[in-house]
């Protein structure tokens, strides 16, 4: 990868740290899968009006939409509302990272250096140690919740990696298309009406301000640039060699829980942080001859329908 496209990828890794509080303080307002369906609804109304629809198969964008969008965020929304920390959510979804690299070399055979090898060997070892040292305050199911999240990431990624599009950003837009229904159908049989109307209610009142707030980081920050970003570097590498900076998120999101939600990570989880970051940057190989600069096209912005 070249130095450009590493800074970009930690910029992601900084987005989505700080995403998962945007998450904490959102629930406080909305039921999980109501505030899931936000997220992509919020986005999908002016994409549908005003961006043209990207030139690619739509299978792999309804692909991408449910596994990323659907499955990803459904599942973690549940888990975090039922218990699991916001430091240690934001490290177990990176579970994704390891699920990308294994389905990425059984489906679509994609090949790993023994260097990368070792480095994402070292960064889940790094995972392993924290989430051990975490979970005896977090109980079984959420974790388990979680990482079913972190399963439909990874098939997400996938999905955008296959779907080959030159225009990765109006991919991402209007991949967010296809999650708000579903979501809300979920929504409205497992949290019901009343609590969905009760939290619309209060969302248009002054105290419903930071849950508004929070929301529009979800789609600003985390979806809009987190992931359009994160979707142009899938385009140009192999999801293999992009996946491990994911894992630099848990690492941001338990410091950024440490200071504002006084969740303390102890000294063993401050060592295994250390101890992911050496893994990604392992992991990563240097930029090489082989890797065109034809893809950067596709930092295009989404040019608006006429």
């Amino acid at each position: 990868m070249t130095f450009r496209d590493r800074m970009l990828a930690v910029v992601v890794a900084a987005l989505w740290g700080a995403n998962f509080l945007a998450i904490h303080y959102g629930l406080d307002h909305f039921p999980p899968l109501l505030l899931a369906s936000a997220r992509f609804l919020v986005l999908a109304i002016p994409t549908v009006l005003f961006v043209r629809p990207p030139r690619m198969r739509w299978r792999w964008l309804i692909g991408y939409g449910v596994g990323f969008g659907t499955v990803q965020f459904a599942f973690l929304f549940l888990s975090m509302a039922n218990g699991l920390p916001t430091g240690l959510a934001s490290l177990v979804l990176q579970a994704s990272a390891p699920f990308t690299v294994l389905l990425g070399a059984v489906l679509l055979r994609e090949r790993l250096s023994r260097r990368q090898a070792i480095g994402i060997g070292a960064a889940v070892a790094g995972l392993v140690v924290i989430a051990t040292a975490r979970s005896q305050v977090a109980p079984l199911l959420p974790l388990g919740l979680c990482l079913l999240g972190a399963l439909g990431w990874a098939l997400g990624n996938l999905c955008s990696r296959k779907a080959e599009c030159d225009d990765p950003l109006r991919m991402m837009l209007w991949m967010s298309v296809v999650p708000p229904v579903p979501l809300f159908a979920l929504s409205w049989f497992v949290e019901g009406p009343h609590e969905i109307g009760a939290a619309l209610a209060l969302a248009v009142t002054p105290a419903g301000l930071p849950g508004l707030a929070a929301l529009g980081y979800l789609v600003l920050c985390a979806t809009v640039l987190g992931q359009g970003i994160w979707t142009f570097l899938l385009s140009r590498y192999p999801a293999g060699m992009v996946a491990p900076y994911s894992l630099l998120v848990p690492v941001l999101g338990i410091a950024l829980s440490f200071a504002l939600l006084a969740e303390r990570p102890s000294w063993v989880e401050l060592v295994a942080g250390v101890v992911i970051v050496a893994g990604v940057l392992l992991g990563t190989p240097r930029a090489s001859k082989a890797v065109p600069d034809a893809p950067a096209r596709a930092m295009a912005p989404a040019t608006p329908a006429t």
